[in-house]
């Protein structure tokens, strides 16, 4: 199925996928089920190679007859296997019910759950709960997951693991850790968002042969970034290109104490392939920054009229890094919200935005939660609880493009769907991490000005990636200014 590993959608539409090829294209739910089956299996085999000894977890519904046919096929290959059954097998319908009868006829049996039984095995598969699962865990159920989280034994999850809300990534009381989830059909939105990364482990998607025209109605909820869209987007320069045809970035911030986060900015518009970079910090602030990097042009600004010839030439505007939040920066503020250039909102801006709402169309809105939090009168829990609901809010509040910072960074616009960024690592929990994000955009932006959510979402993923490659050598220790000795390459990709 063509790309539909970087789809991604709610489970209440994959289980509609579902019904659609069995009714509509005709592939049997049975078909589907050993399909699936057979794929985690093959995965489980491949990703851990050593394990003999398997603890196949079922529990109700088809996901307990994918584990069924799971465990049927690994005593076939020769393995040792136990079954745990936490609903009784024979209250099974459907195609479960199948499953069960299949593997049972094979001489398969089944126990009750004892902890002790993780004390003698490799692998956990864990078949109890699908997507269905919409409340927190309770009795036996519940006590069996906090047990096989406290075991260490490697888990394979079969679709999500069990206790994990596939729609939002809540854990529900407690969850079962994927090492490995195999997920079908649709990638589900929870595996990526809320806790969903953290108990996911690596997703590896099957569509179990469902022709893609057949889905070509269900519209996914996010897109995952992946490298061709970087490499459709920065295209190798032709040889008569100038400096002047890759925009002019105007940086604007740096208040007293605070000439870093503008210097960070400016050098990350810089490093990606902007023409030009100019900076307007206070004026105690010209000195550090011209230090910081000969090749870029700064001038200090006292009063909102003294940027007037700077945003005459600028084509980009990133405001806000090292800002602050008094008297001058609002007057700035104030002045730059109605300039028609595209604009980078970031840091002390987003604060005085909050304040101040205004809409715009030509901007690119980039907070961590508690900034969204700002932005929409909440905290940064509740951003955190619904990241994918921030982000509308957001744009729609507010306008333009929203880049929703933080471990899987969502990109939003209105009328376009969302994307997702997968990359990045803790280490990037550091200061001037978002100062250089900032200078990414608006660089990128400078030379691309045509379609923002795009640029946004390669900028995201080019400053994710730079991250990854930065922390190659540990996470701890590692400083914004890292960013910039990976940065150049991924901006010239090849392919």
């Amino acid at each position: 199925m063509s790309n539909f590993e970087n789809l991604v959608f709610t489970p209440a539409d994959v289980r509609a996928m579902d019904r659609t090829a069995i009714e509509a294209v005709g592939v049997p739910g049975y078909t589907l089920m050993t399909r699936a089956a057979q794929a985690t299996f093959d995965d489980a085999r491949e990703r851990f190679p050593g394990a003999r000894r398997w603890l196949v977890m079922c529990g109700a519904g088809n996901n307990a007859g994918d584990g069924y046919v799971i465990a049927k096929l690994a005593r076939e290959a020769g393995l040792a296997v136990v079954i745990v059954a936490l609903s009784d097998p024979a209250r099974l319908t459907g195609d479960a019910a199948r499953a069960w009868a299949d593997c049972h006829a094979a001489g398969a049996t089944v126990v009750t759950f004892d902890p002790a039984l993780c004390d003698t095995t490799d692998l956990i598969i864990d078949a109890l709960l699908g997507t269905g699962l919409d409340r927190p865990l309770s009795g036996t159920y519940l006590e069996a997951v906090e047990a096989l989280g406290r075991s260490g034994v490697p888990s394979v999850a079969v679709d999500v693991p069990t206790g994990l809300h596939a729609l939002t990534g809540a854990v529900l009381g407690a969850v079962v850790p994927a090492a490995l989830t195999c997920t079908y059909v649709g990638v589900k939105q929870g595996l990526l968002l809320g806790q969903g990364p953290l108990y996911a482990g690596e997703i590896r998607f099957h569509d179990l042969g469902i022709p893609v025209a057949a889905l070509s109605a269900f519209e996914p909820t996010l897109r995952i970034y992946a490298p061709a869209d970087l490499i459709s987007l920065l295209r190798p320069r032709l040889a008569t290109d100038h400096k002047g045809r890759f925009g002019h970035v105007l940086v604007i911030g740096g208040n007293r104490g605070m000439a870093g986060a503008p210097s960070l900015s400016a050098e990350a518009a810089l490093r990606v392939g902007a023409g030009l970079v100019s900076v307007a910090v206070h004026p105690d602030c010209v000195a550090s920054v011209v230090a910081s990097r000969p090749e870029l042009m700064c001038m200090g600004v006292a009063s909102p009229d003294d940027l007037e010839p700077l945003l005459e030439r600028a084509t980009v505007i990133a405001l806000g890094p090292g800002l602050g939040r008094d008297a001058w920066s609002r007057a700035i503020c104030q002045r730059v919200a109605d300039c028609p250039q595209p604009k980078i909102v970031d840091a002390d801006a987003l604060n005085w935005l909050a304040d101040e709402p205004v809409r715009r169309d030509n901007w690119i809105l980039t907070p961590h939660p508690g900034e969204a939090g700002r932005l929409l009168g909440c905290d940064s829990e509740t951003v955190q609880a619904d990241r994918l609901h921030a982000l509308a809010r957001i744009v729609e509040r507010y306008g333009g493009v929203a880049v929703l910072k933080g471990h899987g960074t969502l990109i939003g616009a209105d009328g376009v769907g969302s994307v997702i960024v997968r990359h990045g690592n803790p280490g990037m929990a550091t200061a001037g991490m978002g100062d250089v994000l900032t200078g990414i955009v608006a660089g990128l932006v400078a030379q691309f000005p045509g379609d923002l959510p795009a640029v946004a979402a390669a900028a995201v993923y080019a400053h994710a990636s730079a991250g990854d490659a930065a922390a190659a050598s540990g996470q701890r220790g590692l400083i914004a200014s890292d960013l910039f000795a990976p940065l150049r390459a991924i901006v010239n990709p090849t392919g």
